[in-house]
């Protein structure tokens, strides 16, 4: 009789924590020499510095080992350069670096899965061979792999398992899959962990923050936090090791972004999950970089792409909690066309003042606002308060200004990047350790676009969301960013607005409806007590204009009537009537070609809007405002006409004869 199966404790996706990382629990400290025996919790760089400081062996025995590998290729490098027999071994140096990424482990695999997505950086027979990084690596032994389900689980996995692959059909940086069934008939994908990652990772920890640690030190020029940056990456690493944090990452992933049609998250299987095993749903798919199976399918790769792109808008600038490593391994094609995320390992969380920091950003830099764009880069953390912005300003001006030619929308982010970085040491700059990880998913993300369409670009497709949260966003941070770019120096900037609704209709998920009505409720909000003053004076200026033309073309009218002859338009009446008019015509052409409008929607916000006692008072002031208008210029007319009798009279007196 096969023993009874213990299955652990259900997890709560709502317990997930703000933060996670690693450290080692209390027993493991009692024990520093065995490291192994630590257990994954809270992340603790003064334990392993602890650790390793005492262990100077080990340290040098690895930094050897890196060294001893690299200066192989590197010769080998140099060597096909001086024979001129680069192109004859590329593929060989490629399978090279492979494998020597394979050797150093996991923290090293992780820098390969990043560059197999970068065809702006590696060539294309570099990217194919690093791409096996992602789920192609040599597996560890199955007797090791049963241990771990047999320790997690409580039995044999023959027990547990209807039917489980005689070999891993998978195998990446911190664990290898196969392929099983449940007892109740659903297929399943079984991720178990590989033996002494923490021993692993850990020296590398220590390696890679020691050497920052160095450079903040040594180095004058360096003003990012490269400390804090190596923590963040290497807390992320670790988290992954923790297998019940990914199978909770997972659900809080499918709660917030599962609504979306073209996504998909597989489920996770409690009962037959632990700290080292892993099980989820089973995915029939293509990986988004494989063109030719994926197009074979009917399948649209680049509207996938784009779908993926609309997923990290989300996940970056409306919850805040995001996918950090969308390497090809991670993301499939589903049979039905959907975007499927696999590993949910590496996920990272962006606060509320840094999201909308961002969303600022993308706004001031696609709009050329550059004075305003120094001041977001002080409310993201990448300069003081106390920096002086003037000098930036115009710094920002000549590296965007050239970078982005005629199109903001051409503009990649590998590009912001490599032109920020330009800038970093001449002015006081720093980059948080937040946005090391933002940038890394980006990138990666860009890079798997590019190599499906090499024309792709990020921005292009990530602007129409940001419009369309400005929009509809009821938040005071994003209001007043709207208000800012609306207005400027008193004056009504109807460009912005027409490329605003421009860019929104082209979300998918905008409301129409919604946004007008988001739109009123600020407008007769406190906050939108500027905006409704600006109305005011609009509409009078237009009420005024419109009246004056309606009185001139009736004097013309009549005029021709007695036969006398017509007058001609002033130029201020006819420039301002034909810009007012065009401005209007744009506006409403762009709002008839955006989905879900209705001309009569409008009529069941007038009760609403006339019902306000802001209504009432913006009425008051256009009725004062068109009286003053009138008065002033019957005033000035009046006295116009006194000017010119007196002036006519003067004259007369003048041409009198001589009383000789």
């Amino acid at each position: 009789m096969p023993q009874t199966i213990v299955p652990p404790q259900r997890k709560n996706s709502a317990s997930l924590p703000e933060k996670n990382a690693i450290t080692i629990d209390a027993e493991a400290a009692k024990n520093p020499e065995n490291l192994s025996t630590a257990e994954i919790g809270h992340y603790d760089p003064d334990f392993i510095m602890d650790y390793y400081q005492k262990r100077p062996f080990s340290v040098l025995g690895r930094i050897f080992t890196i060294l001893r590998c690299f200066l192989g290729l590197l010769f080998g490098l140099w060597w096909d350069k001086l024979w001129r027999n680069v192109v004859r071994n590329e593929r060989k140096r490629a399978g090279q670096l492979r494998d020597i990424l394979t050797r150093l482990g996991p923290t090293y695999i992780k820098v390969g899965q990043a560059l197999s997505t970068r065809p702006d950086l590696i060539s294309a027979v570099y990217m194919d061979e690093l791409a096996r990084l992602q789920d192609q690596l040599p597996p560890f032994p199955n007797e090791i792999a049963y241990q771990f389900i047999e320790e997690e689980l409580g039995d044999r996995p023959e027990y547990i398992y209807v039917d489980l692959s005689p070999q891993p059909v998978a195998a990446a940086s911190l664990g290898q899959v196969y392929k099983g069934k449940l007892k109740t008939g659903e297929t399943v994908a079984v991720k178990v962990q590989r033996p002494d990652l923490i021993e692993s990772i850990t020296l590398d920890v220590y390696i890679m923050r020691r050497l920052a640690i160095w450079a903040k030190n040594n180095i004058k020029r360096l003003r990012s936090d490269v400390v804090g940056i190596a923590d963040e990456f290497a807390g992320r690493i670790f988290e992954e090791m923790d297998y019940e944090l990914e199978g909770r990452n997972a659900e809080l992933f499918a709660e917030l972004y599962g609504y979306l049609p073209e996504i998909y998250i597989p489920r996770i299987y409690w009962d037959y999950t632990g700290r080292r095993v892993l099980t989820m749903e089973w995915i029939e798919g293509t990986k988004l970089t494989n063109l030719e199976e994926v197009q074979a399918k009917g399948i649209d790769a680049t509207h996938l792409v784009e779908v993926g792109v609309g997923c990290s808008l989300r996940q970056l600038l409306e919850h805040g909690f995001f996918h950090a490593d969308p390497h090809p391994g991670n993301l499939l094609a589903t049979q039905d066309g959907k975007l499927a995320y696999l590993d949910f390992g590496m996920m990272s969380r962006i606060k509320p003042y840094q999201r909308y920091g961002l969303i600022e950003a993308v706004v001031h830099l696609v709009n050329r606002d550059f004075e305003s764009l120094a001041e977001d880069y002080v409310k993201l953390e990448f300069l003081t308060e106390d920096t002086d912005l003037q000098p930036i300003i115009p710094a920002l001006n000549n590296v965007f200004g050239n970078a982005l030619g005629a199109s903001v929308a051409e503009l990649n982010f590998k590009s912001i990047t490599d032109q920020m970085s330009e800038m970093m040491y001449e002015f006081p700059f720093r980059v948080p350790a937040y946005y090391a990880l933002i940038i890394r998913s980006l990138v990666t993300l860009e890079g798997i676009a590019i190599g499906i369409d090499p024309n792709f670009k990020v921005l292009s497709k990530a602007y129409p969301y940001i419009a369309k949260r400005l929009l509809t966003d009821p938040s005071a941070e994003l209001r007043s960013s709207l208000r800012d770019l609306l207005f400027k120096d008193g004056s009504f900037r109807w460009n912005r607005l027409e490329n605003l609704l421009r860019n929104a209709r082209d979300s998918q998920d905008y409301d129409f409806e919604f946004a007008v009505s988001q739109a009123l409720d600020f407008i007769f909000s406190e906050r939108g007590e500027f905006i409704r003053l600006k109305l005011v004076e609009e509409i009078i200026q237009a009420i005024d204009i419109f009246g004056r033309k309606t009185l001139f073309n009736f004097s013309t009218t009549v005029r021709q009537k007695i036969g006398l002859g017509s007058l001609e338009t002033p130029a201020e009446l006819q420039e301002t009537s034909s810009t007012n008019l065009d401005r209007i015509q744009n506006i409403w052409q762009i709002l008839q070609e955006t989905r879900g409008f209705d001309p009569f929607m409008f009529l069941s916000f007038v009760p609403k809007i006339l019902t306000k006692s802001e209504t009432q008072e913006m009425g008051q002031q256009i009725a004062n405002g068109l009286v003053q208008k009138v008065a002033a210029r019957l005033i000035r007319n009046i006295l116009l006409e006194i000017d010119r009798d007196r002036s006519g009279s003067w004259n007369g007196v003048k041409s009198l004869p001589s009383a000789s």
